[in-house]
């Protein structure tokens, strides 16, 4: 199977124009280090406070990167796996990377075990796009009027991610 990585990209995410533009990076499954080879082929690398900052300038449309951090924290909420750089997600320097059911589910095959539990204080290269995101806090099963961003970057391969150490 051949992984169109921004065709992925766009099943989560809009893609900003510049983005669609770009020809797609086609990578087979053998090749696991898909951040790297983004990085060899000119993406930007960015810390998690870099990619809040250019989420937040660039919302709503997308930043794309490869994205470098620890994680510090890793828990499921609902179908999705979310790993975030702070223990504290709502702490508005967190990068949280949110995994599709399928991508979590690859990443256990990968890890051979729950990458919630896996992965935790390691460091990952992730290839993506962040985007901020609105979080609405619900009283009653209805939204208060109170929310935070969160800046979030889809996953939906296990592809997306190499784990550093």
């Amino acid at each position: 199977m051949i992984l169109t990585f921004i065709a992925a990209l766009a099943a989560s995410a809009p893609i900003p124009a510049v983005v669609a533009t770009l020809p797609p990076v086609i990578v087979s499954p053998a090749e696991r280090d898909l951040p790297v080879i983004m990085l060899q082929r000119g993406a930007v690398k960015l810390s998690p406070q870099e990619a809040v900052m250019k989420a937040a300038e660039a919302a709503p449309d997308v930043v794309p990167g490869v994205f470098e951090f620890t994680v510090r924290r890793a828990e499921r909420a609902g179908s999705n796996l979310f790993v975030g750089s702070e223990k504290d997600y709502r702490d508005q320097r967190c990068l949280s990377l949110r995994l599709s059911p399928i991508a979590s589910a690859k990443l256990r095959e990968r890890l051979g075990m729950d990458p919630a539990k896996a992965l935790m204080g390691h460091r990952l290269l992730v290839v993506g796009a962040a985007q901020r995101v609105r979080i609405d806090f619900i009283e009653n099963g209805r939204p208060s009027g109170k929310y935070y961003y969160q800046t979030q970057v889809p996953v939906v391969t296990a592809d997306q991610i190499d784990v550093l150490n």
